[in-house]
């Protein structure tokens, strides 16, 4: 008669029953009958034949067959290749055991547990390390028909401590709290681990794994993926990695920081300036060979700029970076802040010293094109840029730029000389629109018009006011169909050839058109005396000389204006005072001779008693007396009397 399904499963459990019966007595039998003297050496001839590393255990040893089946040995040193110093101590290690080769008199390991390891890694000056013979037992007990092949399924690192010093760079790193886990290839050839640990107060989770791990280990190629993400920094490579004579990977790279400036500072590198260096991400192709990375299909961006094109980067005891990118439009406003000349809200030059550290850290070598490009307040067009920094020395080349409307090109240098900045400059803008020009470059916004401007400069100092000070070389400006804002020359020279002492008046106000201008000017110690100045306009024409000095921003000039008339008429004067807002005054001597009742007052000042009268009235005509002072208080007058007194 056909059996239920109840009375099947009940034939069937009475065997398996038994069996697990005669497994318990047979496991309880064993634990009574084991050598615990031979297990210890079995679990720790196959720890020395899987890592080729010797146990030498200081502490108690606990065995366990039930519940669970372990050994574990407390107070553990590891060590291997003929050193004295252990590259692993381990407060607790636990060999978890397989149960059925248990059951027949033999001892194989199951998986690890390191409870508190203390790992040592020293990397020695040939490349080679204190895990060498670790690697290579690892790589010799694990190729297929290898003589004892013995493996382990995983490892797990708790709480542990990794110690990394490299005797050829004196380099030392500390990874703390690390808790990995080791996925052992006990079947297949892949290895992977993952987990997390601190590093630099920062908590880092990691992964790595190898699509063969024998052949990594033996320095063939294997596939390796690796992922790195903390709070500054995440890192993804997709790739394959060798190590026949040196480190070879090849692969995808991919880097993302909300911060380079604090991923920098994280890592341990310098930080470029205090202005810009935030969101980062890139993505490329890289190919490292040693210490050398080659980024190709490079798509970078940093503050919001975004380029692509190709890199490279080396660190042999100097770190080079090299670079060729274009984009479409680039911001370069956050970088110039570090470099700012003008005192915030002053028309004094910035003191703030010069943090020149960055430029003896890192080796660079750029080209950059950009269709675009934001300078400040100023943008400019189709950009080529080169740049070059090398021994604490940048220059800066600009090929070709379109801006303000016209073509720029030139170089811009610093040499560091200990806390000194020695600064080049050698720039001409062809045909350019002078206002924006004059007034983005020079503070000067009193010019308009066309023309070329040429500047070679050289200037030594700690600061931008220390720049001012020590600057020399020379600069010319050419223009054409323009004017000059703050007074118009010919109203005022024909009101004064009508009425020479008509008063003070407004010299201010209105703009003089000019057809050509010529500004020649050589720079001395921080002052620019006039070679060469040229107004040239349909009504009348300027010629200026004297000198402005760079430090104090101000203009200490006198001129002529005369006008294009039959009458020729011509009237010295003089500016003074701060670049963007300066005074600008007829000479009086000059329109008293002009008039005919009052040229005999000026030989009256020759008159020793007269001139204080003659001259307080000359500068009422003429409006350029000064101010009176204002009288004394009644208390100050005491107070000088008393003072006297005393």
């Amino acid at each position: 008669m056909p059996l239920t399904m109840a009375q099947g499963m009940k034939r069937l459990g009475t065997p398996i029953a038994a069996l697990l019966g005669v497994a318990l007595v047979a496991l309880i039998a064993t634990s009574w009958l084991i050598n615990r003297d031979a297990l210890r050496k079995a679990v720790e001839a196959q720890i020395r034949d899987v890592t080729g590393l010797e146990l030498s255990v200081t502490g108690a040893i606990d065995i366990s067959l039930l519940p669970a089946s372990y050994i574990s040995f407390h107070d553990v040193g590891l060590k291997g290749g003929g050193t004295s110093d252990p590259a692993l101590r381990v407060d607790v290690l636990t060999a978890n055991l397989r149960l059925l080769p248990l059951l027949l008199q033999r001892f194989e390991i199951a998986d690890l547990t390191l409870l508190r390891p203390r790992i040592h890694v020293s990397l020695k000056p040939d490349g080679e390390s204190n895990w060498t013979p670790f690697i290579r037992t690892i790589a010799r007990t694990m190729k297929p028909g290898a003589d004892n092949q013995v493996s382990f399924s995983e490892i797990r690192i708790q709480d542990g401590v990794l110690n990394y010093e490299d005797a050829a760079t004196h380099a030392t790193e500390q990874f703390d709290d690390i808790d990995l886990s080791l996925a052992w290839p006990s079947i297949s050839r892949s290895f992977a681990a993952t987990g997390q640990f601190d590093w630099r107060g920062e908590r880092v989770d990691g992964s790595i794994s190898f699509s063969d791990f024998v052949a990594a280990l033996s320095g063939d190629r294997s596939g390796l993926k690796a992922r790195i993400a903390s709070a500054p920094l995440k890192l993804a490579f997709d790739g394959s990695v060798a190590n026949r004579t040196s480190p070879m990977m090849e692969g995808i790279l991919t880097i993302d920081s909300p911060s380079l400036r604090s991923a920098l500072r994280w890592t341990g590198q310098p930080q470029p300036g205090s202005g810009g260096f935030g969101r980062f991400a890139l993505k490329a192709r890289a190919n490292v060979v040693g210490a050398s990375i080659a980024l190709t299909n490079v798509n970078v961006e940093l503050d919001g700029n975004a380029a692509e094109g190709v890199m490279t980067y080396a660190n042999n005891g100097r770190q080079t970076l090299q670079a060729t990118l274009a984009a479409d439009a680039l911001d370069f406003t956050p970088y110039i802040s570090t470099f700012r000349l003008l005192a915030s809200g002053a028309r004094d030059w910035n003191r703030q010293l010069f943090d020149l550290n960055g430029l003896s850290t890192t080796d660079l070598d750029m080209r950059l094109s950009a269709a675009r490009l934001t300078v400040g307040p100023s943008k400019l067009g189709r950009t080529a840029i080169g740049a070059s920094l090398r021994n604490g020395t940048l220059a800066l080349s600009v090929g070709e730029a379109q801006v303000y409307g016209g073509i720029a090109k030139g170089s811009f240098g610093i040499a560091r000389a200990d806390t000194v900045a020695d600064v080049k400059a050698q720039f001409q803008f062809a045909d350019v629109d002078l206002q924006a020009c004059a007034s983005e470059l020079f503070g000067i916004n009193k010019l308009s018009g066309r023309g070329t401007i040429n500047v070679s400069l050289v200037a030594s100092g700690s600061s931008p006011f220390g720049l001012a000070q020590s600057l020399d070389g020379s600069a010319t400006v050419t223009g054409h169909d323009g004017a000059i804002a703050g007074f118009n020359a010919e109203q005022l020279l024909k009101r004064l050839e009508r009425r020479p002492l008509s008063g003070g008046g407004n010299f201010r106000s209105g703009s003089t058109p000019y057809d050509n201008l010529t500004i020649a000017v050589k720079f001395a110690d921080g002052v620019a005396t006039a070679e060469d100045i040229r107004v040239e306009g349909p009504a009348a024409k300027i010629t200026m000389t004297g000198t402005a000095s760079v430090p104090t921003r101000e203009y200490d000039m006198k001129g002529v204006a005369s006008l294009n008339s039959a009458s020729g008429f011509e009237l010295p004067f003089v500016v003074q005072g701060p670049w963007d807002d300066p005074l600008i005054f007829p000479d009086p001597e000059s329109l008293i001779r002009r008039s005919p009742a009052s040229a005999p007052l000026l030989d009256m000042l020759k008159d020793r008693k007269a001139g204080d009268a003659v001259r307080s009235a000359i500068e009422r005509i003429t409006g350029t007396g000064k101010r009176p002072p204002p009288a004394e208080s009644p208390t100050a007058e005491n107070a000088k009397e008393g003072a006297k007194s005393n």
